[in-house]
């Protein structure tokens, strides 16, 4: 702890000068990003983090039974394995602790900037660098890598009278872990990935706990165990053992790619075991139909608990199969009508996925800032560059994530493209800039999207945080990840356009520097 504390006295240098990269986030992205540089032999970069420590969702996500859906030795780097995880599905305590880890061991923490929320990005043509202002200083950059990631910035949903309620109001992300929830009636709002996760954790120690369900969500049983200290020290002692592990559950993931991308009729099966995983607790027949699903397993993010249907069949737990429209006081009433006095509301209503707020402080060539180029629904070439927006990528970009493997692939994948783009403006030399063609994306991103009409995300018959404003599937990759690692392999300069600055500006600048010499 103390080597932390140091690291984060560290972080606190003054921000500003100017910097070959700067990455914004300290999350898997953030981190991934800042070792792929130093170990491609860049050190002239920083890391603007708007915390005070690295992590990313990792970090601000602490509620109560906070953990992965993805098993430990994938949800890790290759280039960084853990031989000693815990859980076969790790707790948030212990992923937080590996992305320390990580930081110490590739020596990043030079690197952090923290406290620097990143306000505004501007894009200067004369110069091709972009000029960026944070809460601590402003610096200039010839790359910004953002890495903020879509589980960023928390959603709440507009309610009438929610400022007049008189109790605790937090979402998941932002857990009051000063609140004491003994003995209180407390309003879970969501069913998604957090909500399973927090009513059985917290449903033995409340009085009360109303949970107010827009739309059911399909359950599987989750396979998690303590690893044992022989296999630990099996991969400590035999590294290709965890490279073996590690390899087989990709391989079985890339197997299960085609029933949601291109044969949902197959993911028959897993419903059903699914409902086996719900009727083994929910004896009731009034409340098994309420958490039954009617869309196509798949659809949504398929969950994992071997606990929240126990929790929710304890005597001290009400399911309201509505949701949440107005409050009244202390009052909460449900679309139905259904109505629940409490002393605290949980949002466990997710994050803003499809309008990251980030885009809203990026502007580009044009002087459009990303969102305004994004109204219409994000899109970015290989899920990296965005049109109008030279030097600047971003790591889970639009259709990039996942509905059932691991997100570090896809941040690896991402990782090898920043690389080969950063060695294309080596080889271009001098003072230049690559802008993604505009055919070039669109090109993309209608591959991408012809490719989406037949997956279970867009036609298995529910509305998802995948989807934006218009319906359209901006979020996932309809594909495996390995396809995905091959179409970001290299950069094609084919799909840019090399900018230089301008004529005059150099002719300026050597002008300057022969002056100089002359003195």
């Amino acid at each position: 702890m103390a080597e932390h504390e140091q690291g984060d006295k560290q972080g606190y240098e003054p921000v500003g000068g100017h910097v070959r990269v700067a990455v914004i986030g300290s999350g898997f992205g953030g981190i991934g990003a800042a070792v792929r540089l130093r170990r491609e032999g860049i050190t002239d970069f920083v890391v603007l983090e708007r915390s005070d420590s690295v992590g990313g969702t990792w970090r601000d996500n602490s509620y109560p039974g906070c953990a992965c859906d993805v098993p430990s030795h994938l949800y890790s780097f290759s280039f960084a394995p853990n031989p000693d995880w815990p859980r076969t599905f790790s707790g948030q305590r212990h992923i937080r602790a590996y992305l320390e880890h990580v930081a110490d061991t590739f020596g990043l923490r030079p690197h952090l900037r923290f406290g620097a929320e990143v306000v505004r990005t501007v894009w200067d043509p004369h110069e091709l660098r972009w000029e960026i202002e944070t809460a601590r200083g402003t610096l200039t950059a010839d790359v910004v890598v953002s890495a903020t990631g879509p589980l960023s910035d928390p959603k709440v949903p507009d309610i009438k009278g929610l400022d007049s309620f008189p109790g605790e109001v937090f979402h998941s992300a932002r857990w009051d872990h000063d609140y004491d929830l003994a003995g209180k009636r407390v309003a879970m709002i969501g069913t998604g990935a957090s909500a399973i996760q927090i009513v059985p954790a917290i449903q033995p120690k409340v009085g009360r706990l109303t949970l107010f369900q827009r739309t059911p969500a399909w359950v599987m049983p989750r396979m998690d165990r303590a690893i044992s200290g022989p296999e630990r020290a099996l991969h400590r002692a035999l590294p290709a053992t965890a490279r073996l592990r590690r390899g087989l559950l990709w391989g079985i993931r890339e197997l299960q790619v085609q029933a949601f991308t291109k044969r949902p009729e197959e993911l028959g099966f897993v419903e059903r075991i699914a409902k086996r995983n719900m009727g083994a607790a929910i004896k009731d027949p009034a409340l098994r139909a309420k958490l039954t699903p009617d869309y196509r397993i798949g659809c949504k993010r398929i969950l994992l608990s071997s606990e929240y249907y126990p929790a929710l069949a304890r005597p001290n737990v009400d399911v309201v199969a509505s949701g949440l429209a107005e409050i009244r006081g202390s009052t909460l009433v449900a679309a139905d009508g259904t109505e629940a006095e409490v002393d605290a509301i949980v949002f466990g209503t997710g994050f803003h996925v499809t309008d990251m707020p980030i885009a809203e402080r990026v502007v580009g060539a044009d002087g459009r800032t990303l969102a305004e180029t994004w109204k219409g629904g994000m899109e970015a070439l290989r899920g990296a560059s965005a049109a109008g927006f030279p030097n600047w990528m971003t790591i889970i970009g639009p259709n990039t994530g996942l509905g059932n493997s691991s997100m570090i692939l896809m941040i690896e994948s991402q990782l090898n493209y920043m690389a080969d783009y950063l060695r294309q403006l080596n080889v271009l030399g001098g003072r230049a800039a690559l802008d993604a063609r505009p055919a070039a994306v669109r090109g993309w991103n209608h591959r991408v999207q012809e490719r989406m009409k037949r997956t279970v995300w867009n036609t298995g018959g529910c509305t998802s945080w995948y989807l934006d404003a218009s319906g359209r599937n901006t979020t996932v990759w309809p594909g495996t990840t390995a396809e995905f690692r091959r179409a970001t392999r290299r950069v094609d300069l084919a799909e840019y356009e090399v900018l230089r600055a301008p004529v005059a500006r150099r002719t300026e600048a050597v002008t300057e520097d022969a002056a100089e010499v002359t003195a």
